[in-house]
Protein backbone atom coordinates (compact mmCIF):
# COMPACT_ATOMS: atom_id res chain seq x y z
CA UNK A 1 0.00 0.00 0.00
CA UNK A 2 1.12 3.26 -0.69
CA UNK A 3 2.18 5.94 1.68
CA UNK A 4 1.43 9.50 1.22
CA UNK A 5 3.24 12.63 3.26
CA UNK A 6 1.38 15.81 4.08
CA UNK A 7 2.53 18.73 1.91
CA UNK A 8 3.43 21.34 5.05
CA UNK A 9 5.26 23.54 2.99
CA UNK A 10 2.57 25.18 1.30
CA UNK A 11 4.15 29.09 1.43
CA UNK A 12 7.02 28.25 -0.62
CA UNK A 13 6.70 29.09 -3.63
CA UNK A 14 6.49 27.16 -6.99
CA UNK A 15 10.00 25.23 -8.53
CA UNK A 16 10.36 24.45 -11.94
CA UNK A 17 14.05 22.65 -12.42
CA UNK A 18 14.91 25.17 -9.52
CA UNK A 19 13.75 28.08 -11.02
CA UNK A 20 10.64 29.97 -9.89
CA UNK A 21 8.16 30.25 -12.53
CA UNK A 22 8.85 33.52 -14.13
CA UNK A 23 12.91 32.30 -14.61
CA UNK A 24 11.78 29.01 -15.81
CA UNK A 25 9.29 30.75 -18.48
CA UNK A 26 12.37 33.28 -19.50
CA UNK A 27 14.76 30.37 -19.85
CA UNK A 28 11.93 28.46 -21.89
CA UNK A 29 11.44 31.59 -24.51
CA UNK A 30 15.54 31.89 -25.00
CA UNK A 31 15.51 27.93 -25.47
CA UNK A 32 12.39 28.19 -28.08
CA UNK A 33 14.34 31.16 -30.28
CA UNK A 34 17.89 29.32 -29.93
CA UNK A 35 15.92 26.42 -31.54
CA UNK A 36 14.72 28.85 -34.29
CA UNK A 37 18.44 29.56 -35.01
CA UNK A 38 19.55 26.47 -35.24
CA UNK A 39 16.67 25.45 -37.61
CA UNK A 40 17.06 28.49 -39.76
CA UNK A 41 21.29 28.66 -39.80
CA UNK A 42 22.13 24.99 -39.36
CA UNK A 43 25.78 24.50 -38.88
CA UNK A 44 27.59 22.03 -35.84
CA UNK A 45 29.33 25.60 -34.49
CA UNK A 46 25.71 27.17 -34.17
CA UNK A 47 24.53 24.24 -32.40
CA UNK A 48 27.77 24.62 -30.08
CA UNK A 49 27.64 27.89 -28.88
CA UNK A 50 23.75 28.06 -28.74
CA UNK A 51 23.94 25.18 -26.21
CA UNK A 52 26.50 26.54 -24.39
CA UNK A 53 24.57 29.89 -24.00
CA UNK A 54 21.83 27.91 -23.33
CA UNK A 55 23.58 26.25 -20.20
CA UNK A 56 25.16 29.32 -19.21
CA UNK A 57 22.11 31.14 -18.94
CA UNK A 58 20.62 28.12 -16.78
CA UNK A 59 23.60 28.23 -14.44
CA UNK A 60 23.09 32.14 -14.38
CA UNK A 61 19.36 31.63 -13.12
CA UNK A 62 19.98 29.36 -11.14
CA UNK A 63 22.55 31.60 -8.88
CA UNK A 64 20.64 34.74 -9.24
CA UNK A 65 16.98 32.33 -7.69
CA UNK A 66 19.29 30.80 -4.80
CA UNK A 67 21.25 34.39 -4.54
CA UNK A 68 18.72 36.62 -3.68
CA UNK A 69 14.91 37.02 -3.43
CA UNK A 70 13.24 38.62 -6.72
CA UNK A 71 10.49 40.54 -4.78
CA UNK A 72 10.70 42.93 -2.20
CA UNK A 73 10.21 42.04 1.76
CA UNK A 74 7.69 44.62 2.59
CA UNK A 75 4.73 43.91 5.24
CA UNK A 76 1.74 43.71 3.04
CA UNK A 77 -0.24 44.46 6.20
CA UNK A 78 -1.21 47.70 7.75
CA UNK A 79 -0.65 48.32 11.12
CA UNK A 80 -4.17 49.15 11.68
CA UNK A 81 -7.41 48.47 10.05
CA UNK A 82 -10.28 51.02 10.22
CA UNK A 83 -13.29 50.94 8.76
CA UNK A 84 -13.48 54.42 8.52
CA UNK A 85 -13.67 56.23 5.06
CA UNK A 86 -10.28 58.00 4.49
CA UNK A 87 -10.52 61.91 3.29
CA UNK A 88 -8.92 64.44 3.11
CA UNK A 89 -11.25 66.84 4.09
CA UNK A 90 -11.88 67.78 8.26
CA UNK A 91 -15.63 67.89 9.31
CA UNK A 92 -14.53 68.17 12.98
CA UNK A 93 -13.84 70.96 14.95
Amino acid sequence: MKKFEVYKNIRKRALIFGLPISLFALQMITILASLMVIIFSFGLSIIAVVSVLNIGLYILLLRLAQGTRLTLQLNPFPKTISNKKSTVLYYED
